[in-house]
């Protein structure tokens, strides 16, 4: 018998089912069966799901003569069922990768329940991927209210009775019941497991009608037939998710509302306890008339709007005096020992400028130097630093009269570069990925981006740091300009590759809690133009257990998906996505594991293995573009071992072949080509070069 049985429901879902059913087929744990019921949609989604039964023994097409509805379906897919829990899956919905693994070990630890809930996220049509917003630390019954947000185990379903209702807001009265059931054993996962799509259109969530007055009558329903503690629990839920229909344009249209707020109302008050309502919506619905209840959302939605515009006004009057003080600060003579330092858009004190700052410090104290911060990360800034807030009056004053600016991507606000200034433009890495100018060709990539400004920024470069000669021509093609030089250095925040020795290493694994012994790996992966949110290609709990105890995999997030990378706990994962320094997480790690992060040029520095995991390689050079084939298995472009596959990467370590003799071969050629300035000096020669040219280097 299976542990899991998936059913899913299938009607006009052509565009979207392939992807759904693939989701759940390609989950790590292969002890499931999924149930897929064709109700009589009259596009091809029986054809998808006929051809997934037959390549996969998993899969079991039931047709439906006729079209009954989401509910009368999931229900014959249960019936169908033998699996020890059901879950009920919509065909435009998503299994997030791992998601089976995790509930499985949720229902273990939680000695199978009854029911248990998990979270979800959102995506919409323009694949931005929001979190659900569900509070699974509260009450159960507060919780979004889907048949595909929970699983059941099957005997409590069949023990209980329950069933999805025939026609729309099917799944409120069983998932209401189930969760009032006396003994019900109910177990949560605060995680992330179902992707919830938003459709544009074609939806019954975007089809704005009188169907919708429905889920009035579902809770009907469990009213009528609730014991009063039952009710009196269960009251004010109702309400707030009637109001959350009734404020919702994709479903109630304007003609119909003042119909369904009465009818909610009518609802309330005959179920409703007597004396205060308990919340502000069930106050609505038991005390105002639909005009209250209008005038006081009108008047909330204009609080909103007048606060908004003072805010938008107060904020145009503040930056058209910056502007104005700027101006003056203009016609002030230059600092000659000020500089001005920024890294990633502002995020904080890091990459090339933080090692150059460093360096400066020392050798050149004379020079005092300022951070750039956005006010989100000012308390990145360690004790010490002196830093200015973006967009401040202090910003402006330095960026008018500092002699050096030094950024590893681009100040903000449009500042007047001026004659004597000197900017050095030091990068964050080295181009696998087109760049600049080259991303024309890839539109999708560009997302909105000005050429022109993008050579109006070049213009302002004096200098144009270079980790390696691949970097220097690249660099000078796509950002053409004669304003600038390139300064062959090597990249000063790789110094510390060949400066740390083992006390330091062994520091850092203490800090990150990782036991001697322990095989380090850090799995690194890079954004993509063409995915929304940190979305991980491997399933990492199977890939460790895979591995065995003696390995640990540090796991970071790129820095566009925020602080974590939302894993859930477990001994041989360390989510180091807000890791103050990731050269620290390299000193730590025995090998890298990653895509297409310009961290490998960096990691090659310490000549440790490299394994390039990349399971999307065609769609990723088909959306971006790429300099030359990472996976060729040529030297100088492959540095090191190469897999495809979750199968092929566990594989890699398993079989030794991740350091065997022929990725050292590899290693070595990759790092001849991309490292050669790169020897722990490279700080000192840009400190040297933009604050103390003239002087003699120390011996």
């Amino acid at each position: 018998m299976s542990r899991f049985s998936v059913v899913v429901p299938a009607h006009r879902v052509q565009g979207y089912l392939r992807e759904c059913l693939d989701s759940v087929l390609d989950q790590s744990r292969a002890d499931l069966e999924l149930i897929v019921v064709d109700d009589a949609s009259p596009d091809a989604s029986a054809a998808i799901a006929a051809e997934c039964a037959e390549r996969d023994p998993r899969v079991q097409l039931v047709r439906v003569p006729a079209h009954s509805g989401a509910g009368p379906a999931r229900n014959i897919g249960a019936d169908r069922a033998t699996g020890s829990y059901l879950l009920f899956l919509d065909g435009d919905d998503l299994l997030l990768p791992g998601a089976l693994e995790s509930i499985a070990q949720a229902l273990d630890a939680a000695d199978d329940p009854d029911v248990l809930v998990f979270g979800h996220d959102r995506v919409d049509w323009w694949e931005s991927v929001r979190a659900g917003g569900d509070d699974l630390a509260g009450d159960q019954l507060a919780v979004t209210v889907a048949a595909w947000n929970r699983v059941f185990r099957r005997g409590f379903w069949q023990e209980r009775r329950l069933a999805f209702s025939d026609g729309p807001y099917e799944d409120v009265v069983p998932v209401r019941r189930a969760a009032l059931t006396p003994g019900a054993r109910t177990a949560v996962l605060d995680k992330a497991c179902v992707r919830w799509r938003e459709r544009r259109g074609g939806s019954f969530a975007t089809s704005p009608g009188r169907e919708h007055f429905a889920v009035i009558g579902r809770y009907e329903e469990l009213l009528a037939a609730a014991d009063p503690a039952d009710r009196a629990r269960l009251v004010p839920h109702a309400a707030a998710h009637l109001l959350a229909v009734l404020d919702d344009p994709g479903r109630i249209a304007p003609r119909d509302r003042r119909d369904f707020f009465r009818g909610a109302a009518r609802l309330y008050r005959t179920y409703g306890p007597a004396g205060p309502a308990p919340t502000p919506g069930a106050k609505a619905l038991a005390t105002a008339s639909y005009a209250a209840y209008e005038a006081q959302r009108k008047s909330r939605s204009r609080r909103t709007g007048v606060t908004r515009r003072l805010k938008e006004q107060k904020k145009k009057l503040r930056a058209r005096a910056m502007r104005v003080a700027y101006r003056a600060d203009l016609r002030r003579p230059l600092d000659p020992h000020l500089a001005v330092y920024g890294a990633y858009w502002n995020r904080g004190i890091s990459c090339n400028p933080a090692a150059i700052h460093a360096k400066a410090r020392e050798l050149a104290p004379h020079i005092r130097g300022v951070w750039v911060v956005s006010s989100r990360h000012k308390h990145r800034v360690p004790a010490g630093v002196e830093y200015v807030v973006e967009g401040s009056r202090r910003y402006w004053q330095a960026m008018a009269r500092a002699t050096y600016l030094i950024n590893n991507s681009s100040f903000p606000g449009g500042f007047t570069k001026r004659p004597g200034q000197v900017y050095l433009q030091t990068h964050h890495g080295t181009p696998l990925k087109k760049m600049g100018l080259d991303q024309r060709r890839y539109p999708a990539g560009t997302h909105g981006i000005s050429f022109q400004k993008v050579l109006d920024h070049t213009d302002q470069w004096d200098l144009s740091l270079s980790a390696n000669p691949h970097s220097t021509e690249v660099w000078e093609r796509v950002y053409p300009s004669t304003a600038y030089q390139a300064l062959e250095a090597g990249y000063p925040r790789n110094d510390v590759y060949f400066t740390a020795g083992e006390a330091e290493v062994r520091r850092i694994r203490e800090e990150l809690g990782v036991a001697d012994g322990r095989t380090v790996l850090l799995y690194a992966p890079t954004h993509r133009d063409y995915q929304k949110g940190f979305l991980p290609r491997v399933d990492l709990e199977r890939f460790v257990s895979a591995l065995g105890p003696s390995y640990v995999v540090l796991v970071r997030a790129h820095y566009f998906y925020g602080a974590d990378a939302g894993l859930r706990a477990h001994p041989q994962l360390v989510d180091v996505t807000g890791h103050a320094r990731v050269e620290d997480l390299c000193l730590a790690a025995d090998a890298l594991v990653t895509d297409y992060s310009s961290l490998m040029f960096d990691y090659a520095c310490l000549d440790r293995p490299i394994v390039t995991y990349a399971p999307d390689w065609q769609a990723y050079r088909m959306a971006r573009g790429t300099y030359f084939d990472l996976l060729s298995g040529r030297p100088g472009e492959t540095p090191g071992a190469v897999a495809t596959t979750e199968d092929e990467l566990a594989g890699l370590f398993r079989g030794g072949e991740w350091d065997a003799a022929d990725a050292a071969d590899l290693r070595k050629a990759f790092r001849a080509r991309f490292c050669p300035y790169d020897d722990g000096g490279a700080a000192e020669r840009v400190v040297r070069r933009l604050f103390l040219e003239g002087q003699a280097p120390r011996s």
